[in-house]
């Protein structure tokens, strides 16, 4: 799939590669506020960098091994999101895409760690108001079974500038 037009086209090895994983259960999605860093004081998912030549789904258990203290035994991809912080020179590194999983299976209970505070939230009653502004686009997709690509900009004060977000086809594979 080819990105919108307003969007910049990039070289996935050119942006940072990232994860995010979301706990699911029949009704349930386990979010975490995260406590330090890149989304301080935001509920979110599980996630972070791809480190070079690791694989993405390595990446995403080690995430979660770090940040909940689980070990993941069943992932399905959801998403791809393209990030784009164009305003402002010094967020240029923020721009990233991001592999997005939810996870149905585990190991273990996920617990608090020195970056995130994990919670249960109904899928029908997640806190937008207390999340990155983009989430509320994507989010209810993926955890209705879409498999979905977004892409989303942001301005200074990470609200959303623009943003568009298309089914990937039954099958079909997420581009990266």
């Amino acid at each position: 799939m080819v990105s919108p037009k307003r969007f910049p086209e990039r070289n996935p090895r050119s942006v940072q590669q990232a994860t995010l994983c979301f706990l699911v259960d029949r009704k349930r999605v386990l979010l975490a506020m995260k406590k330090r860093g890149f989304g301080e004081g935001l509920w979110n998912g599980s996630g972070g960098k791809v480190h070079i030549g690791e694989a993405i789904p390595v990446a995403v258990r080690r995430e979660a091994f770090e940040e909940l203290g689980i070990h993941i035994t069943e992932t399905q991809s959801a998403a791809l999101l393209h990030f784009y912080f164009p305003d402002d020179p010094a967020k240029r590194d923020w721009n990233q895409d991001v592999h997005v999983f939810l996870v149905k299976a585990w190991l273990g209970e996920p617990k608090e760690s020195e970056e995130m505070k994990p919670q249960w939230f109904e899928k029908e009653n997640l806190p937008f108001e207390t999340m990155w502004a983009d989430d509320k686009y994507w989010l209810p997709k993926v955890l209705a079974g879409e498999k979905i690509e977004g892409w989303f900009s942001f301005d200074d004060n990470n609200k959303v500038l623009d943003w568009e977000v298309k089914n990937v086809e039954d099958g079909g594979k997420i581009s990266s």
